[in-house]
């Protein structure tokens, strides 16, 4: 134990590793570790990878296909045992890290892994198998994550409910009656539970906030073009983005920093360059809402009774920004009115068949099916999804159809009017609840009353945060989560992650689910 001490005190004066403020003989604390908290562990002796990677599978084993069988993971890596120990050798011989050195993470079922299959979560890609990684997966690799498992998800992406045929129904941890939103819905219900220390998702609409909404999580969607999509499940080239899902806006804002970037692949995020911070770590100021003006998007909120469960939490959260130094500012803006935007701009239906089927070529013998058409006639993918595959279908091309130029035209006019609503009104940020109402319960496949459009339109950047729960109940003791969304203008992640940052720190907001509790040696 003293060597190992020597050594970590020879890289900290070295300038190698942060200050630690773990003992050798401190005991590690799985649940809600963060990565700074595993790192810490290493470096002090405590905690080694391999010692991680068996404590979260030992957490998928006892809760993901038993107890309340979560069904939040579809593959766990084979060789991520055999991995850890290879990293634990690296760190020994050089007492160096990467910056999410042996971070195990979950991947959501739609980004390309060459070394598991890429099934999108549907029976009609089973066996599927990518010959390379997503690229914003080779940047997570780069920086040491250390790929723990495919979670289960809305198959293709494709709606709210995380419910696929070739994983089925995920179960939302706090109230094993509910979803647990979607459609990264494996990957939330997998951190909520702490089955891993950090995860992905996509967004098509609403799909990286939602989950972190229903599960109280945080989660980001970046500004389009600040992280490439290149090698994930398409669903729309206008409205697909990929963001990352953490249990705190630190590991959020660490996430963020490995996967942003150019992708000559996926040319729209050209627009990022010089619109990335050396690090979004440096924004995490406790004081970042101080004298910050946030409009409160009165649009965004419901007025039924289904909604003040919402609203309450939403109402708490508000006041907490006001004790952080916020200047809060109501606004309206009927223009934004999520049922409208969902009816008159979406465009997901008109570009579906054509980006699936290029993914589809381009993988070649890796997949079992070669078009939409293929999907469909296979008869294998769930029904939630037959009424948007066939009319996506009905479509020679949707890109030239008159209300899919209408919608495009429409979209641009959207992103002037959301500009101005916050020049005119001298806005750093809007805020609103993400859901207006809980998440549903299973069986339904359309989660009503979710906000997500508004960005996924616009292409604005926002950020999902724990804003509170639901009153206990028997079928949830904590509660069921609630989450804010906070959206920006375009490149304004780092100003986004200080004010979430310091309305985390002074809310405390998140709470481990009832349904997995820490096992005997956690």
């Amino acid at each position: 134990m003293q060597q190992k001490a020597k050594k970590a005190l020879t890289a900290l004066l070295a300038g190698l590793l942060p200050f630690s403020t773990y003992a050798a003989d401190k005991p590690f604390n799985l649940m809600e570790a963060s990565i700074g908290d595993i790192h810490q562990a290493m470096q002090a002796g405590s905690l080694t990878c391999h010692s991680l990677v068996q404590q979260y599978l030992d957490r998928i084993q006892a809760y993901d296909k038993q107890g309340p069988s979560l069904n939040a993971i579809l593959y766990l890596n084979p060789k991520a045992l055999e991995q850890a120990d290879a990293m634990d050798r690296q760190f020994r011989q050089s007492g160096k890290m990467a910056p999410l050195h042996c971070i195990p993470t979950v991947l959501k079922d739609n980004y390309n892994t060459a070394d598991m299959p890429t099934t999108g979560g549907s029976a009609s890609l089973a066996g599927a198998r990518p010959a390379q990684d997503a690229f914003a997966l080779s940047r997570l690799r780069k920086n040491g994550v250390l790929v723990l498992a495919k979670t289960n998800l809305q198959e293709f992406a494709l709606g709210g409910a995380s419910v696929s045929s070739l994983g089925g129904q995920v179960k939302n941890p706090y109230n094993l009656l509910l979803t647990p939103g979607g459609s990264s819905g494996g990957t939330a219900a997998a951190l909520a539970a702490n089955f891993a220390t950090v995860g992905t998702g996509s967004d098509t609409v609403n799909s990286v906030r939602s989950p972190a909404s229903a599960n109280s999580l945080v989660g980001i969607r970046p500004t389009h073009g600040l992280i490439s999509r290149a090698g994930i499940v398409p669903v729309s080239f206008t409205m697909d983005d990929a963001g990352p899902l953490t249990r705190s806006v630190t590991d959020a804002a660490r996430m963020l920093d490995a996967m942003a970037g150019y992708d000559p692949a996926d040319p729209v995020t050209a627009f990022s360059v010089g619109h990335i911070p050396k690090t979004y770590t440096a924004y995490l100021n406790k004081n970042a809402l101080k004298g910050a003006r946030i409009g409160v998007l009165e649009t965004l909120f419901g007025n039924k009774p289904e909604h003040q469960e919402t609203n309450r939490a939403m109402a708490s959260a508000i006041e907490i920004l006001k004790k952080q130094g916020a200047i809060i500012v109501p606004v309206s803006a009927p223009e934004m009115d999520t049922d409208k935007l969902n009816a008159n701009l979406d465009v997901q239906k008109y570009e579906y068949k054509g980006v699936i089927n290029t993914y589809l070529k381009a993988a070649g013998d890796t997949v079992p099916a070669h078009s939409l058409d293929d999907i469909i006639a296979s008869g294998k993918p769930h029904q939630s999804l037959q009424k948007f595959l066939l009319s996506a279908q009905s479509y020679e091309n949707g890109l030239a159809e008159p209300d899919y130029k209408d919608r495009m035209v429409k979209m641009d006019m959207l992103k002037i009017s959301l500009a101005n609503l916050m020049a005119e009104n001298h806005l750093d940020a809007l805020v609103y609840p993400h859901q207006k109402r809980l998440p549903v319960p299973i069986g339904e496949y359309n989660q009503a009353d979710r906000n997500g459009i508004l960005t996924a339109v616009t292409g604005f950047p926002s950020i999902a945060v724990p804003a509170g729960f639901s009153s206990p109940t028997a079928e949830a003791p904590v509660g069921v989560p609630v989450g804010m969304e906070l959206i920006g203008l375009p490149w304004s992640e780092p100003r986004l992650i200080g004010y979430a940052y310091s309305f985390e720190q002074a809310a405390h907001v998140r709470k481990v689910p009832a349904s997995t509790p820490p096992l005997a040696r956690h």
